[in-house]
């Protein structure tokens, strides 16, 4: 599956809540899911209750757009989850909210996963020293995460940390804001991630 290119504001639309896909944006007035509450489409305004099977692959559909990754790439990650000890949902979020693109815009060095996958692309930063580059790069408790030495005097990268200072940084996560490194404690529980996954649904519906 090719990636989505088309307008990102859709879908959010097409969820019915905001997936924070455009940064500042989606906490403005310009928000399109505050403006045109139902989803895109000429028929979006009058679609029946969903059954069974729609609201589950509605539930994978709003997590595949939420943390931006094509439908192989979440099956895939559905799969390691399966393997693992636990609960399948939950290993699932952990999974997702271990890759790197996502602990950097936990961090707040990003406005959105979209621009922090794009920072990431370019090279900007560094884990236990070495510089990845690779947004899926799956990071694990002790990893320290780090701006690159060049990419902290390039004034775009010091406009976005700044813009995004006051971002809540979540507990898993200790962040030293004046030498831009971070460690990763550990890998978040359930009831540490808010998103708007509902991780069950998924589970079902990759079950049948």
């Amino acid at each position: 599956m090719a990636r989505y290119t088309g307008p990102v504001c859709r879908q959010c639309r097409r969820e019915g809540e905001k997936l924070f896909l455009k940064g500042e944006r989606c906490y403005s007035g310009k928000c399109a899911v505050g403006r045109r509450a139902y989803p895109p489409g000429q028929h979006g305004q009058g679609r029946k209750k969903a059954s069974e099977y729609g609201l589950q692959l509605r539930a994978k559909q709003r997590a595949r757009r939420y943390y931006g990754m094509s439908e192989s790439q979440f099956h895939r990650y559905f799969e390691i989850a399966e393997r693992k000890q636990g609960v399948t949902g939950e290993n699932l979020l952990r999974l997702l909210e271990s890759r790197l693109d996502n602990i950097v815009y936990r961090l707040g060095w990003a406005s959105s996963r979209p621009e922090a996958r794009q920072l990431v692309v370019h090279g900007h930063f560094m884990v236990g020293g070495r510089r990845v580059n690779v947004p899926s790069f799956l990071t694990r408790p002790g990893d320290v995460v780090t701006v690159g030495s060049k990419s902290r005097d390039k004034q775009r990268i010091k406009d976005i940390i700044e813009a995004n200072s006051a971002h809540p940084v979540p507990k898993w996560l200790d962040l030293n804001a004046e030498t831009l490194e971070a460690k990763v404690l550990n890998l978040p529980e359930r009831e540490e991630i808010e998103a708007p996954v509902e991780e069950q649904l998924i589970v079902e519906f990759y079950s049948k």
